[in-house]
């Protein structure tokens, strides 16, 4: 595993989020779930979530830019 994935990742794992961002996360997975034909596998959840937690984490705060982003990651993610 590369030594810079393991920091990411283990600064990704420390962090806090106030109950706003909270609210914005939720609202933009939401979202970005919504948006996705029927039906929407436990897989694609993770890997939306995992894009929004990651983005907000870096500090993106706009709702709709974090669904955007989730949907884009969620069609080039590999499949298996």
């Amino acid at each position: 595993m590369c030594a810079a994935y393991q920091a990411e990742t283990f600064r990704m794992s420390v962090l806090v989020f106030s109950p706003e961002v909270i609210e914005i996360m939720s609202a933009a997975l939401e979202a970005s779930v919504n948006s996705l034909p029927e039906p929407v596998s436990a897989t694609q959840v993770h890997y939306l979530a995992e894009s929004i937690l990651h983005n907000a984490g870096r500090g993106e705060r706009d709702v709709a830019v974090l669904e955007r982003i989730a949907l884009v990651e969620l069609r080039i993610a590999p499949r298996g």
